[in-house]
């Protein structure tokens, strides 16, 4: 893996150094201002420090790279050299701010060691823990990060996986913070960038959200356009295709009441040109569709013309939403039916209704597919925020 700093006048530059650099691959793992110090920097022109990151393969060359995790007895050295280059007013791309992820994993690291030493408590009998063999207390480690992982139903195939690479880097005199570290980073990686609703030209952009019944699809339309109308002040219409469930469109026809915005129900591919002809000029628009078995194939092929009939006129981006409640066996097999050519990204729903958010990484690694935004609730439109990989990493690795 290779994380890497780099500076620019705006984030979109900084960002674009970095994708040249590590590939279009790379994910943004932080970005901050920067500020040159003294009398000068008030003068100075603001800069933007984006922090990089990507695995590393056999055929990438990066110069001067440096380790991504540093061990704690080299903390303070890393410190001064921060320092010194932030004085400086020079690019820092090769020294690894990692206060913040420092700060994320203390406690986390606290609970690991704790319970490894009251595990070792337990085995002795007795109250004081003595020291452990090196080799001991890493194997507890590494059984104790796969059950975690378990209990939070990640994939066994996924966990062995991640922890076979992250075995690759105990050596002689790696410290539990190093691989605990990498972990983390590596796990952050896997869900890669989160990519939310974007215009991408002048025209509306048409949104559909699919996936089988129960997920909430209805719901979370509901919260995505008052986002737009509310905070982004975008135009906004709203259309279903869902015409087996009456609850359902007038459930819609409320929402797009309090908006304020258009609302229309779909019935045949000729309502849908004419519809999306009408809302065109509009930024967004938004298309509930019927949640249906995935073993309904008729309803599935329905479904795909209503999108192709949408991809001739305008962008189309298609959304899969689906529960983190499913089994993960169904949720394959939902996801195997919703496939198609030009992807799709993913929602998550229900995060408020488990402990247990192993099908988040399951399914990222599963379909390849970008998420999007989480909910986790009923309230609209707050229960609903953009997919934080950091967050739920963190939540994937904490011990109960």
């Amino acid at each position: 893996m290779i994380i890497k700093k780099f500076v620019g006048k705006s984030e979109a530059e900084a960002t674009a150094a970095a994708k040249k650099a590590l590939g279009e691959n790379a994910v943004i793992m932080n970005v901050k201002d920067l500020k040159k110090k003294g009398l000068m920097g008030v003068f100075a022109q603001a800069q933007v420090e984006v922090t990089a990151a990507v695995e590393e393969v056999n055929d990438m060359r990066v110069a001067n790279d440096k380790p991504i995790a540093v061990p704690p007895h080299l903390r303070m050295e890393r410190e001064d050299t921060k320092r010194q280059a932030a004085e400086e007013g020079q690019s820092s791309e090769h020294v690894l701010d990692e206060s913040a992820l420092e700060q994320k994993l203390e406690s986390l690291h606290t609970l690991i060691e704790q319970q490894m030493k009251s595990s070792a408590g337990e085995e002795k009998g007795e109250a004081k823990v003595e020291r452990h063999d090196e080799n001991d207390e890493t194997k507890r480690f590494f059984e104790l990060i796969r059950d975690t992982l378990e209990d939070n139903e990640v994939s066994g195939k996924y966990a062995r996986a991640l922890l076979e690479e992250i075995e690759k880097l105990n050596k002689p005199g790696v410290t539990i913070d190093y691989l605990l570290s990498n972990i983390y980073q590596k796990m952050v990686l896997k869900f890669g960038e989160t990519k939310l609703i974007r215009k991408s030209g002048k025209n509306a952009e048409v949104i559909f959200f699919v996936g089988p019944t129960g997920v909430g699809k209805t719901t979370t339309i509901a919260k995505i356009a008052s986002k737009f109308c509310v905070a982004d002040k975008a135009s906004v219409a709203l259309i279903t295709t869902d015409t087996y469930r009456v609850k359902a469109a007038e459930q819609l026809r409320t929402y797009a009441d309090i908006l304020d915005v258009p609302f229309r129900i779909i019935y045949e591919q000729e309502d849908m040109t004419e519809a999306l002809k009408e809302f065109q000029n509009y930024d967004y628009i938004l298309v509930d569709t019927a949640g249906h078995s995935p073993q309904n194939n008729e309803q599935i092929e329905n479904q795909k013309q209503f999108i192709e009939t949408a991809e001739a006129l305008l962008p189309v981006q298609v959304y899969l939403v689906l529960s983190v409640t499913t089994k993960y066996r169904d949720l394959l097999h939902i996801v195997d039916q919703y496939k198609r050519d030009k992807g799709y990204r993913l929602i998550f729903t229900k995060l408020d209704e488990t402990m247990a958010l192993g099908n988040m990484l399951n399914l990222k690694i599963y379909t390849g597919a970008d998420v999007s935004y989480v909910t986790n609730g009923q309230d609209v439109p707050d229960d609903i925020q953009e997919f934080n990989a950091q967050r739920i990493v963190r939540t994937l690795l904490d011990t109960k």
